[in-house]
């Protein structure tokens, strides 16, 4: 973590090929030139609301809690007007600029075969292991020549826990699915 107090903390993007989180491939690594102005946390639990014929009210059941979504909105600029930007990203153009988004977040990986596992960063709030879900790009600045000069972005990302650290964290208590019978040979069900 970088100590606030001295320096202004960047959103930073991970990337890593494996989804245990420990191996980060530092070619991928993104670090938003400016910071967003703001973040949204979704959380949502889906429910069964079906209801008899003739009904007009319900009693809805609990069928799970979808994943968590971060959805971040920030901005890659080609001016060179912005105060703060990323000493790194201000040599680039918009372009490279955003390839370097699209390598870390959206691209195929050849040797796994799908985009790469994320985690983002951002001062204490965020640390959010996740995968990409979706990336809006706005174009919303050009030069006479008609190339991009400012871009805006964003994008949604999706929390991520692996099978085996959802199986290490499961905690079921119950009766109907701690509960066995045993059958033997013979037995009526």
């Amino acid at each position: 973590m970088q100590d606030n107090s001295k320096t202004l903390a960047k959103l930073i993007i991970h990337s890593f090929k494996k989804n245990d989180f420990k191996e980060e491939d530092k070619s991928k690594l993104f670090t938003t030139p400016i910071n967003p102005e703001s973040f949204t946390k979704n959380y949502k639990v889906e429910l069964d609301t079906k209801r008899g014929h003739g009904q007009s009210k319900t009693n809805p059941q609990y069928k799970s809690s979808a994943p968590q979504e971060l959805r971040i909105e920030f901005i890659l600029d080609g001016t060179k007007t912005l105060e703060g930007y990323v000493d790194e990203y201000k040599k680039l153009e918009v372009h490279a600029q955003l390839k370097k988004l699209l390598e870390c977040v959206y691209d195929i990986d050849n040797q796994i075969h799908r985009p790469r596992f994320l985690n983002v960063q951002w001062g204490s709030e965020i640390d959010f292991n996740c995968v990409l879900s979706s990336l809006d790009i706005n174009h919303t600045l050009f030069n006479p020549d008609g190339s991009p000069l400012r871009v805006k972005i964003n994008a949604a990302f999706i929390h991520y826990v692996s099978p085996e650290e959802r199986a290490k964290n499961k905690e079921n208590k119950s009766p109907d699915l701690t509960h066995y019978r045993k059958v033997n040979e013979g037995d009526r069900l």
